[in-house]
């Protein structure tokens, strides 16, 4: 008798952080590769990431991925002391780090980690300067977006 397989999804996403999207302004986008170790390519597979308490920092001209949590597979990491929070260093291009560094040195300006997910064979992150919002801002964005489902909502109505 078969094993049942788990269904794999065709989705090349991994983890989203929709918390970002609510707290930050996103001004512009980096795609960065990041260097991880055999049991966390393993786990990424399984899905068990979370990016959403994410944030980059900028150490010595390189920049690192800090506060996600890889959750290691029992059967995977058996070898080895695996910690689940470590810091992953984010491959970027200098031009592109420079950038970076220059926006963060900014007042308001922070960079954060939006979404990670496949391409080819390789685990990428995005990543976006950001700033801030405020209270207010949030709730026009909220509104905005309900104001776009009734619009939806209605449209479905009259059209069926």
């Amino acid at each position: 008798m078969a094993k049942k397989q788990k269904a794999k999804s065709n989705s090349p996403t991994i983890a989203l952080n929709k918390r970002a999207r609510h707290e930050f302004h996103i001004d512009e986008k980096f795609e960065a590769g990041l260097s991880l170790a055999g049991w966390e390519v393993k786990s990424i597979r399984e899905g068990k990431v979370q990016i959403t308490e994410g944030y980059v920092v900028m150490h010595n001209e390189e920049v690192w991925l800090m506060g996600t949590h890889i959750t290691p597979l029992i059967s995977a990491s058996t070898h080895i002391l695996a910690e689940p929070t470590r810091n992953r260093k984010l491959l970027l291009h200098k031009k592109e780090i420079a950038k970076i560094f220059a926006s963060v040195q900014q007042k308001g300006h922070t960079c954060v980690p939006l979404a990670m997910y496949w391409k080819n064979n390789k685990v990428k992150c995005e990543i976006a300067l950001a700033t801030g919002k405020q209270l207010h801002d949030k709730r026009a964005t909220d509104k905005d977006r309900d104001w776009g489902r009734q619009k939806q909502r209605i449209v479905r109505e009259h059209a069926g």
